[in-house]
């Protein structure tokens, strides 16, 4: 299986590819596209490789290299080793000047973050809440992050835009945050007003979705074309579907809400109205409640869990019945998306490292035996990380298509 990452992009379907070319500057902006999207994706690739890749001559991809370098979007380096007959080709990858902001509300805590070109998070903070932040609380947040980053950003990097990971519905073409029900948010116009408050490009998408551009680019999905990512946090379960390696998000984005599959017709009423929704009967909650931990102690939970698996028949009840409940949630999926992977993110990760064997074998023993057939089911590679790196594609797409638009932008406060 290739190690190098195909230009295709999960949310931009023209980025890194070469559209109809009507004259030499559409020709060069195309050019500039496929080689700086493939260096993204690989977050560092041989000058050799590139030629080869895109079918370049070597003379044209050394003049690209040398624009993007202008640009301050790669840089070029000598390999440290070199064990070919003569002279080695230089290594290029993405530089830090170009970042994103992103930020991902939940119940208990706002996480916001600087993420470069190749989906490196440079740097992430945590804020952590007594209760459920609104929509203003969240825009005030990261104004005030962004006035006290402010000298750093201005003097390192070009702001391309924020980004937002929203654990809800939002509408695809401008951001609205038609519904995100743990945090009561209804109709909100977050990226409108924050976009006016930072003098910045906002964009919004839902977590999960981001969760799976992620790994399709640089984690576990990496090498597939057919990759659901199923995520669990504090605000429920969400799932991310890539098909034919494009997003599946539905007619207006809404799409990939599976956390109301329905998994037990006897269970607990869920807020969309339905009983025995896969989010209220496989919790954060419970998990940390069985090992009396807090909501801010995700991870003491990650550490604990397969100790507490071990030695406790109270936490190994409340572990089998989530692995139960979750097992059937997987054979829908497999059943429906007939994916080649499934990736496991957040708690249900966690869940995954306890009981993936179980996993597996329930998928195995439900499913459709056409598509259980070749189901990988694994653990999100990239961690806590991947809905910032994933939402930050959101922000990063129009650099891609253009990175001849990269030019430095100041942060407003």
């Amino acid at each position: 299986m290739s190690t190098l990452a195909e230009t295709r992009h999960p949310i931009d379907s023209n980025a890194g590819r070469s559209p109809r070319v009507g004259n030499l500057d559409d020709l060069r902006r195309s050019n500039l596209s496929t080689v700086l999207s493939l260096v993204h994706a690989n977050r560092a690739l041989p000058r050799s490789e590139i030629t080869k890749a895109t079918g370049l001559n070597r003379s044209t991809v050394a003049t690209i290299v040398v624009e993007l370098e202008e640009l301050g979007l790669v840089s070029a380096t000598q390999p440290r080793e070199h064990k070919r007959i003569g002279r080695p080709s230089s290594v290029i990858a993405p530089t830090d000047r170009v970042v994103a902001i992103v930020v991902n509300p939940e119940l208990d805590a706002t996480t916001i973050g600087v993420v470069a070109l190749g989906g490196r998070v440079l740097r992430s903070v945590r804020f952590q809440t007594d209760r459920v932040p609104s929509a203003t609380e969240v825009v005030n947040a990261v104004t005030a992050v962004l006035s006290g980053m402010r000298p750093q950003l201005d003097a390192d990097h070009s702001v391309v835009g924020i980004s937002l990971a929203i654990p809800g519905l939002v509408r695809v073409h401008d951001g609205l945050v038609k519904l995100a029900p743990h945090l009561e948010w209804v109709e909100e116009p977050i990226v409108e007003t924050l976009a006016a408050r930072t003098g910045l490009p906002v964009f919004a998408g839902n977590d999960a979705n981001a969760g799976v551009v992620a790994e399709a680019l640089f984690g576990a999905g990496r090498d597939q074309d057919n990759v659901v990512y199923l995520n669990g946090g504090a605000s429920g379960i969400g799932a991310g579907i890539i098909a034919g390696r494009r997003s599946l998000i539905g007619a207006h984005g809404y799409g990939g809400e599976l956390g109301h599959t329905v998994v037990n017709s006897s269970g607990v009423t869920c807020h969309c109205g339905a009983t025995g929704c896969l989010e209220t009967e496989v919790t954060r909650s419970a998990l940390l409640h069985v090992l009396e931990l807090g909501e801010d102690d995700v991870d003491t939970l990650e550490a604990r869990l397969g100790e507490a698996y071990a030695e406790s028949q109270d936490a190994r009840t409340v572990v089998d019945r989530q692995l139960r409940y979750l097992g059937v949630a997987l054979r829908n999926i497999v059943n429906t998306f007939n994916p080649e992977l499934v990736i496991l993110g957040g708690f249900l990760a966690t869940l995954h490292r306890v009981g993936g064997q179980y996993l597996e074998d329930a998928v195995r023993a439900t499913a459709l035996s056409g598509p259980s057939t070749d189901v990988t089911i694994v653990a999100s590679a990239l961690g806590r990380d991947n809905l910032l790196i994933g939402a930050a594609e959101l922000a990063f797409a129009a650099v891609l298509r253009d990175p001849s638009s990269a030019a430095p932008r100041a942060v407003a406060g």
